[in-house]
């Protein structure tokens, strides 16, 4: 065999091992889990994965009552995100992190990373990043969500503009 045929072959052994390689951690890679509920974070975090699991019955538990436009039933949060479905990435694939969280006394606001994913072409990774707040208060011992530009209908914010 020449030596020019065992390096060849040494180079496709190398291209196959790294796909098997890249294939394997992609498969092993852990699916999100719910958090501690006992930090701005962990509630943040809890909230934007039960809407991606469409948990809405435990993604409704971490509103604020107190907010403004509070839909006033599971169905009807359920109505304002469909209605609001833009505001809900349910038409895109994203993945989202929380980056950090900044407390004072009983408010929090806690910054989330969020990668949106779409068709890309030779020149374009189909991937952008931004990042959003999210406000949460504390009432009665638990974090609950007051505001977010994202991933929360705008009508909450306001009293009777959802209906």
């Amino acid at each position: 065999m020449k030596s020019t045929d065992k390096v060849l072959i040494g180079i496709v052994a190398g291209i196959i091992l790294l796909i098997v390689v890249a294939f394997v951690a992609a498969l092993a890679k852990p699916e999100p889990a719910y958090q501690a509920e006992n930090t701005p974070e962990g509630v943040a975090h809890n909230y934007l994965l039960a809407l991606q699991k469409e948990e809405y019955g435990r993604a409704y538990g971490y509103l604020s009552p107190g907010i403004k436009g509070y839909p006033a039933s599971l169905e009807k949060f359920v109505k304002h995100i469909h209605s609001n479905s833009w505001r809900f990435r349910l038409d895109t694939h994203t993945t989202l992190s929380v980056e950090s969280a900044k407390v004072t006394a009983n408010d929090a606001t806690v910054t989330v990373r969020e990668t949106r994913f779409r068709e890309g072409d030779l020149f374009d990774s189909g991937q952008s990043t931004s990042s959003f707040k999210m406000v949460l208060h504390l009432e009665g011992g638990e974090w609950k969500i007051v505001h977010s530009d994202y991933y929360f209908a705008w009508c909450w914010g306001y009293l009777d503009k959802c209906e």
